[in-house]
């Protein structure tokens, strides 16, 4: 798929447009602004140190490149001229090639706004566009807002690690979800 190509625009529930597109490079500085916008905060993800442009760089190119190939699916959802989330589609090979595994984060001050939903939402449809037949995930077993809308589009939980991340002094589980698409 094109870098830059606009899948949805939506409003939400604070009233502001939102433009859901594929990622371009032009917003590589923006990426990096979110992905340390998570660390900055101590969110319930796994990067825990910030980037530097060159790795954001470094990581937006092989996006765009994949991308390009069908090789993966990304979406990015921008408000008020700047990304505030992100999901990425990536297809198992081999005996998984009908399945995905998904991940997504919203920007603190954009959540409960309905992004994360539409975005989950964008996401099981190009899901189900390629053939995929499941869709797989793992959650921070504390990130109750993210259950919250994994499951409102239809993932169930499926597993549980125990103590898998250590973050802040303390152990977190990992919850395994999973979604069969029609």
């Amino acid at each position: 798929m094109k870098s830059g190509k606009i899948l949805e625009t939506f409003s939400v529930k604070d009233g502001r447009r939102v433009v859901l597109r594929t990622p371009k490079w032009e917003g590589l500085d923006d990426l990096l602004e979110l992905i340390n916008s998570f660390v900055e905060e101590k969110a319930e993800v796994i990067v825990d140190e910030k980037l530097s442009r060159e790795q954001e760089a470094e990581w937006l190119s092989g996006v765009l490149l994949r991308l390009e190939k069908d090789q993966i699916f990304f979406l990015v959802a921008e408000a008020d001229g700047k990304v505030v989330a992100s999901s990425d589609l990536h297809v198992g090979k081999g005996s998984e090639k009908r399945s995905g595994a998904v991940g997504i984060v919203v920007k603190s001050g954009f959540r409960n706004l309905g992004i994360g939903t539409r975005v989950m939402r964008a996401m099981l449809k190009e899901a189900q566009r390629i053939g995929l037949k499941v869709l797989v995930l793992s959650v921070f077993a504390t990130s109750k807002h993210a259950i919250h809308v994994y499951e409102k589009v239809g993932f169930v939980q499926t597993g549980r690690v125990p103590k898998k991340h250590f973050k802040q002094g303390k152990y977190i589980d990992e919850i395994a979800m999973a979604k069969l698409l029609e």
